[in-house]
């Protein structure tokens, strides 16, 4: 896994400068000759091959092209374009407010088959309650400086969203530790409604609620952030200052390597809901 959250995304646009440095050099070319054939400044050229500008898809062609392989500019394309999603910082993504965030996933939620995903710190967004949801993110809001706060608007469009739990042609496997159960959002009212909802939807026949008992002997050793494994095209992974995509089938390879050993150290159905009871009567 990559030491920073943008260390992956510098890898994968690394790959892509070297590709088009390789198609240049193969195709005989200096850097003040392509750039000339392909009608920009030959700074620019560097820029690219160094991995400082990312190439726009027009580059990408016009480069193939001058350098006689037009057939691998799509690949390449698509490699530049997986590059540049991958890091996403989260003030990028929420400067138009928390709710629009959680209605740009709505399409893509429908469109998935297979949910799967490891919590180490929170419930999993599509099994929280509203009271939950809304004291989560008025909290992220407040902390990531979002130019307005509107939490619980979020919260109505994140739980508008979940609502694909019930739709049918969808699997959700979900992990999370015991500790999330403890980790108090909202008043206890809320808290109460929250694990309440975690022994009704964790019933449900589409979902497999699975709890890593903070007493485990098998637990890796190593710390796990929190990932979502969306079919087997995508893992998005979460951390304080972005959110990083990633699409390397080695990469998810590994993401799914992780599940499976986090899956094993959990317990289910009549252990999990115990679990869960148990958080309840904490509450006092």
């Amino acid at each position: 896994m990559p030491t920073s959250p943008s260390a992956a995304a510098q890898a994968a646009r690394e790959v892509v400068a070297l590709r088009l440095r390789d198609l240049r050099k193969n195709a005989g070319l200096t850097v003040v000759e392509l750039a000339g054939r392909c009608g920009w400044h030959h700074s620019k050229t560097s820029r690219i091959e160094n991995a400082v500008t990312a190439p726009s898809a027009n580059d990408i062609r016009a480069w193939a092209a001058v350098c006689g392989a037009p057939e691998l500019a799509q690949d390449l394309v698509t490699r530049s374009l997986n590059a540049e999603s991958m890091y996403n910082e989260w003030r990028h993504q929420v400067r138009r407010g928390m709710k629009q965030l959680q209605d740009s996933l709505v399409q893509f939620f429908h469109d998935t088959r297979l949910f799967r995903i490891y919590s180490s710190t929170m419930v999993p967004g599509l099994l929280q309650t509203e009271g939950y949801a809304a004291a989560l993110l008025s909290n992220i809001a407040d902390f990531r400086d979002v130019p307005f706060n509107d939490g619980a608007d979020a919260a109505v469009a994140r739980v508008t969203r979940s609502r694909v739990i019930h739709e049918p042609g969808h699997r959700f496997v979900m992990l999370m530790e015991e500790s999330v159960l403890y980790s108090r959002l909202g008043d206890a009212d809320a808290m109460a409604a929250q694990l309440g909802h975690l022994l009704t939807a964790g019933a449900l026949p589409q979902v497999s609620l699975g709890i890593i008992p903070m007493a485990t002997r098998k637990r890796v050793q190593w710390p796990v952030e929190t990932f979502h494994v969306y079919d087997d095209n995508l893992v998005s992974v979460e951390f304080l200052s972005a959110q990083v995509n990633i699409t390397q089938p080695s990469e998810i390879a590994l993401y799914l390597k992780a599940f499976e050993r986090l899956r094993a150290m959990a317990v289910y159905g009549a252990d999990a809901r115990a679990l869960i009871v148990r958080a309840v009567d904490a509450l006092g």
